[in-house]
C-alpha cells in the first residue's frame, strides 16, 4: 500500500462513516461557484459567512462534511466547525466528493 493510497483511503472511509451516521455535507464555496454546480441537498453557507451563521448549523445536530472547490476551504471551514464543538469532518472538493456519494 503506497503513501497516498493510505491518505486517500483513510479519508474516503472517514467520509462514508460520517455518511453512515446521516451526516449533513456543508458546501463552503461563493454564491456563483455554488450555482454553477454542487451535490443536491448540501446545505450552502460560503466561508466567510460561516462565523455569523454558525447557529445554523448546530441544530442539524448531525456531523458535517465540509467541501468547496479543491479542499482549502472546506478545510478551514471543519477547523472552524470543530473549535465550535461540531464534529465534522473535511470532504475536499465538492465534485470528487459527489462521486463517492
Amino acid at each position: 500500500m503506497g503513501l497516498l493510497e493510505l491518505i486517500f483511503g483513510a479519508k474516503k472511509n472517514r467520509i462514508k462513516n460520517y455518511l453512515k451516521r446521516d451526516a449533513v455535507i456543508l458546501d463552503v464555496r461563493t454564491q456563483k461557484e455554488w450555482d454553477n454546480g454542487h451535490i443536491e441537498n448540501s446545505v450552502h453557507i460560503p466561508l466567510n459567512e460561516l462565523k455569523n451563521r454558525i447557529d445554523e448549523v448546530k441544530p442539524l445536530n448531525k456531523p458535517i462534511i465540509a467541501c468547496c472547490q479543491s479542499g482549502v476551504r472546506s478545510a478551514k471551514a471543519t477547523k472552524f466547525l470543530n473549535l465550535n464543538n461540531i464534529e465534522a469532518t473535511n470532504g475536499g472538493g465538492w465534485a470528487s466528493l459527489k462521486k463517492q456519494l
